[in-house]
């Protein structure tokens, strides 16, 4: 019988597993979503600039993303590591108040943010490219039903439930958080200063998912949290457009 390696080498193994995870999610968004947008432009499918283009590029990305968790749960043979069924009343009430509470919690920290002179960067996922109105509607039903579970099907299911292996919930945690804040960096746009501001608040809205999903066990509640968040964004958005 094989030995399982000592606790600190376990828990450097666990971290180096989990930033893995991570770096080969975006490699196979990248791989999938760069090819596949300029083949539907190429055809005419989607015009170059148009909201259906920056719709597609977020529905590729996050076919990238998901096909990457699938294979790395398959290669590491660690597939029990995302817990999926269907919510109960009490997980429909923490998903329902979860989307609250990050809602919330961004407003308060901007609100905090702008009372010492501070201000956040902007997320390029919520500039549209096109019209508006249909990008926000759009990305409504695409934040609920793609972004929200797929993120934290690997976020919180592969990279925290790898880490919670070798770690006590709240290093597991929060090392998902930075990583889930880390990931955001490259697409919001600003100063420095700004980008990491914006970074830190991610972080604290990661840890508050991964709170979540350590209290349920199962992703769909931080996934659709997540996503009711995002979409009361879109819909904040959609009404200041309108």
């Amino acid at each position: 019988m094989s030995e399982s390696p000592p606790e600190p080498v376990n828990r450097v193994l666990r971290v180096v597993s989990a930033a893995f995870a991570v770096v080969f999610a975006l490699l196979v968004a990248s791989a999938v979503t760069n090819p596949a947008a300029q083949l539907a432009v190429s055809l005419g499918l989607v015009g170059e600039g148009t909201t259906g283009l920056q719709v597609l590029r977020t529905l590729l990305q996050f076919v990238g993303f998901l096909a990457a968790a699938v294979g790395y749960l398959a290669i590491t043979d660690q597939r029990g590591l995302v817990g999926v069924s269907r919510p109960t009343l009490r997980d429909a009430g923490l998903i329902l108040g979860g989307g609250i509470v990050l809602f919330a919690f961004q407003y308060g920290a901007l609100f905090a943010l702008g009372r010492v002179g501070l201000t956040t960067g902007q997320n390029q996922a919520v500039v549209p490219a096109g019209d508006p109105v249909t990008y926000y509607l759009v990305m409504i039903a695409v934040s609920l039903l793609v972004v929200g579970p797929v993120e934290e099907a690997l976020f919180r299911g592969a990279v925290q439930g790898g880490l919670r292996r070798a770690f006590d919930a709240a290093p597991a945690i929060l090392i998902a958080s930075l990583m889930f804040g880390l990931i955001h960096l490259p697409s919001v746009s600003g100063t420095p200063g700004q980008q990491w501001a914006y970074v830190a608040v991610v972080v604290v809205l990661g840890a508050v998912l991964g709170v979540l999903y350590e209290r349920t066990g199962n992703v769909l509640v931080p996934g659709l949290a997540h996503g009711v968040y995002n979409a009361v964004i879109y819909v904040v958005l959609l009404a200041q457009s309108l």
